[in-house]
């Protein structure tokens, strides 16, 4: 059974930096995509930024220039890089995987403070 553990996640100032981690077990074969997605309190779940097996990347615009997504194929691992965090960057941080179906971790809380 694939499982997600998310890790990374906590409170920290207006322009500062964090690194969530993600890390995926019970994998046969390859994930094609993994990617991270954010839950505001009151909002939709929405997507972040994701890495393909090849290293493409996509990114929400709120969020370019400022978040780095960088994925280890051979562990099955995906991280994301936060710098210039804002207030509005707060939310919960889910790691996705697609696979033949999507799998999701449990999620991270992520504070930024004005």
């Amino acid at each position: 059974q694939v499982q997600l553990v998310e890790s990374g996640g906590g409170l920290v100032q207006a322009g500062g930096s964090l690194r969530l981690s993600c890390s995926a077990s019970g994998v046969i074969g390859s994930i094609y995509v993994m990617g991270w997605y954010r839950q505001a309190p009151g909002k939709q779940r929405e997507l972040v930024a994701t890495i393909t097996w090849g290293g493409d990347t996509t990114y929400a615009d709120s969020v370019k220039g400022r978040f780095t997504i960088s994925r280890d194929g051979a562990k099955n691992t995906v991280d994301l890089e936060m710098n210039t965090l804002r207030p509005d960057d707060t939310g919960v941080y889910f790691c996705n995987a697609q696979l033949s179906t999507a799998y999701w971790g449990q999620g991270t809380q992520v504070t930024v403070s004005s």
